[in-house]
């Protein structure tokens, strides 16, 4: 079918002709065939979407790699055995600004004599105003060292070495500190020697003396222990060098009477409340 009018169209502008052309029959295509194209467009934007999603999303439980199950936790925590004193820290600080002002007294009590400040003053009354500040921090020091000597900064319960002749037969590690911060480490080898003290800022001292119960004398006696002589405590250095012991001697009425060798730490400043256990 031919259009009227297009003939001497054609002939005389043939590259127009053919170009119009293209645009009309593409443009009647894309009229007749968009509607029935758009429900396969949409459908397949959806597909490549979802494919899309899915390629980039997480992998599936499927394809995960078996992963080995955490360590299970424990139940509960391991009880520790060993008491630590709440007051160490600051018995700790205390000896040391005790020992800082006692020092800074005595290295500034000569300065006394010297000052221009104190020319008016006799002789004698700078000497006894040197005196009350030497002696005032002597004695403040003398008694932060007699109530934080006794103060126990750790204790371990052990077991005793062998058997003991008196008592359960329970043993004690008691850390102390000395005014210089010096450690010192008392076993006692026997809690039944632990017993209450009238000392201030003291819960228990090693017994002056001990007496066995009569079923205890007639089994030691037996035994071959009584009279005798044991160690109750020991007091070490850090390095472990024993600096004293506390010795009963038994008699064969199993009466034991009790002295110091050395120097012993004998009294003992405990939270008891704070204890695991009892030391009886």
């Amino acid at each position: 079918m031919r259009l009227p009018g297009l003939s001497p169209l054609i002939r005389s502008h043939p590259q127009r002709t053919s170009l119009f052309l293209s645009r009309q029959c593409l443009s009647a295509l894309h009229r007749s065939r968009l509607p029935a194209l758009a429900p396969s467009l949409r459908t397949a934007s959806s597909a490549t979407i979802q494919k899309r999603l899915l390629a980039t999303g997480p992998p599936s439980s499927a394809h995960e790699p078996s992963k080995p199950d955490a360590p299970a936790q424990p139940e509960a925590a391991q009880i520790d055995e060993e008491y630590r004193g709440p007051l160490a820290a600051t018995f700790r600080r205390l000896k040391i600004f005790s020992l800082s002002s006692l020092t800074l007294t005595f290295a500034l009590t000569p300065f006394i004599f010297v000052l221009e400040t104190t020319s008016s003053v006799p002789l004698s009354g700078r000497a006894a105003l040197a005196g009350i500040a030497m002696a005032t921090s002597s004695v403040s020091t003398a008694l932060v060292a007699w109530c934080g000597r006794p103060y126990v900064n750790t204790l371990r319960f052990l077991e005793p070495d062998g058997a003991q002749a008196a008592g359960s037969g329970r043993a004690v590690e008691m850390t102390t500190l000395t005014l210089g911060l010096h450690k010192r480490v008392t076993t006692v080898y026997d809690t039944a020697f632990l017993v209450p003290t009238s000392r201030f800022f003291a819960t228990w001292e090693l017994a002056e003396a001990f007496k066995l119960s009569q079923p205890e004398v007639e089994s030691a006696r037996a035994e071959g222990l009584i009279p005798r002589e044991e160690t109750v405590a020991e007091t070490k250095t850090a390095d472990g060098k024993v600096v004293g012991r506390w010795i009963v001697s038994w008699d064969e009425n199993g009466v034991g009477a009790c002295r110091e060798v050395g120097q012993v730490v004998r009294h003992f400043n405990v939270h008891p409340e704070l204890l695991s256990r009892p030391i009886h």
